[in-house]
C-alpha cells in the first residue's frame, strides 16, 4: 500500500528568505527602469528556469509591488511585457479601486497575507460593477496542458500546514450541520484523498468530486464520489436542490470556468444551503489562473467574492480571516455564501 505522506507538496512551498528571489526582484526591476532590450531577454529566460520555485511575490514581499509600481512608469511602447506579467493587468486595475478601504489607505494595493483583518474587510460594503470585470486572459494560466495529465498521479499529501488544516476543520465544526442529520447531503468539490473536515463526521450523503479516482477512493468521510475535469465540462452531474453545503479546499484559484461552475452550485444547493471556499496563499503556480498569481490575498477574496455575485441568486458574500498563527503558518481564509432562499 502507497505510504500516505502528510508533509506539503514541495511546488507549493512559500520561500520566504532566499537569494534567489532578491536576483528575480533585481534583473526586473533593472529592466524596467532602463529598459535594457537585450538584458530583458536574458531575464525572461531566467525567470522561466526559476518561477517554478518561486512564491507569490506579492504576498511574501509586499514591498515588492511599490517597487515595480514606480518603475511601470518608465515603460515606453518600445517594451513587450512579458505575457505572465500581462495578464490579469486589466482586473488588477479593478481590483485597486475595489481593495482601497480593505488596504488601510495604503498606495499599492496587494495586501500582505501577514495583515490579519485585510481580508475581512475586502468584501464589506462593495459597489460592483455592472458587469463581470475580468476577462478571457484572467483565467489563463502558465502550464495549459490537459489537467488529466497533470493529476494523473495520485497526490497523497497535504497542500496547507497542519496549523491550517486545524483552523478549517474547526471552522467547519462550527458551520457544518450536526454529525449524522437526516436528510443532509454534501459536496466536496475538487476534492481528493482527504477533506479536512471534523474527525467522525458523517452524514447518510457526503459526495467528492475531483480528478484522480486513486485519491477519492482513499478518503474516508465520502460516501460516492465523481471524477471530473470540471475545466472541461463546469456542468455538475447532480440534480437541482440536491445539497445543504459545498466545500471547496484551495482549488477555487485552478478554475478557468467559474461563473459557470458557481452557477451551477447555485442550482443544485437547496435554498439556504451554504458554499465554503477556503483558499490560502499556496498553490500549483503553473495551473493557477493568471489574475490569482497576479494579485494578494485580499483581492483573492474579492475575486471569490464576485463569483458568487455574478453568479446570481447567492446572498452578499462574506470573508473570513481564520489564519491560526499569522506570519509563522500557513494563512487560512474563508469567502463563504448561502443560495438565496427565493433562488
Amino acid at each position: 500500500m502507497r505510504a500516505i505522506q502528510t508533509v506539503s507538496s514541495e511546488s507549493e512551498r512559500t520561500i520566504t528568505h532566499s537569494p534567489i528571489i532578491y536576483i528575480y526582484i533585481y534583473i526586473y526591476i533593472y529592466i524596467y527602469i532602463y529598459n535594457a532590450s537585450e538584458i530583458s531577454k536574458m531575464a525572461n529566460l531566467i525567470c522561466l528556469k526559476l518561477q517554478p520555485r518561486l512564491p507569490i511575490l506579492a504576498t511574501v514581499y509586499p514591498s515588492f509591488s511599490r517597487l515595480t509600481a514606480k518603475a511601470n512608469r518608465k515603460w515606453n511602447s518600445g517594451f513587450r511585457v512579458p505575457r505572465r506579467r500581462a495578464l490579469g493587468l486589466g482586473a488588477s486595475i479593478w481590483l485597486q479601486f475595489m481593495s482601497k478601504a480593505s488596504a488601510g489607505g495604503s498606495k499599492y494595493f496587494i495586501a500582505s497575507a501577514r495583515q490579519k483583518g485585510v481580508v475581512e474587510e475586502a468584501l464589506k460594503n462593495v459597489e460592483w460593477p455592472e458587469q463581470f470585470p475580468f476577462k478571457e486572459e484572467d483565467f489563463q494560466r502558465f502550464d495549459e496542458s490537459p489537467d488529466s495529465l497533470f493529476y494523473e498521479a495520485p497526490r497523497f499529501v497535504t497542500h496547507i500546514d497542519d496549523p491550517a488544516i486545524a483552523a478549517l476543520t474547526k471552522y467547519y465544526s462550527e458551520v457544518f450541520p450536526p454529525s449524522n442529520t437526516p436528510g443532509v447531503s454534501i459536496l466536496d468539490m475538487c476534492s481528493s484523498w482527504v477533506s479536512h473536515f471534523p474527525q467522525g463526521y458523517k452524514q447518510d450523503r457526503i459526495v467528492g468530486l475531483g480528478m484522480n479516482e486513486d485519491e477519492l477512493k482513499q478518503n474516508p468521510v465520502l460516501t460516492e464520489y465523481i471524477v471530473q475535469d470540471l475545466n472541461l465540462n463546469p456542468e455538475l452531474p447532480f440534480e437541482d436542490n440536491s445539497f445543504d453545503v459545498i466545500t471547496n479546499v484551495v482549488s477555487v484559484d485552478y478554475l478557468t470556468k467559474p461563473l459557470d461552475i458557481f452557477k451551477e452550485m447555485r442550482r443544485i444547493l437547496k435554498p439556504g444551503g451554504q458554499a465554503i471556499m477556503s483558499f490560502s496563499n499556496r498553490c500549483f503556480w503553473t495551473k493557477a489562473i493568471s489574475i490569482w498569481t497576479s494579485t494578494g490575498d485580499a483581492d483573492h477574496a474579492l475575486i471569490v467574492g464576485s463569483y458568487f455575485h455574478y453568479a446570481g441568486g447567492f446572498e452578499p458574500p462574506q470573508a473570513v480571516d481564520i489564519s491560526p498563527n499569522p506570519g509563522r503558518s500557513d494563512p487560512m481564509y474563508i469567502v463563504y455564501s448561502r443560495k438565496a432562499s427565493t433562488a
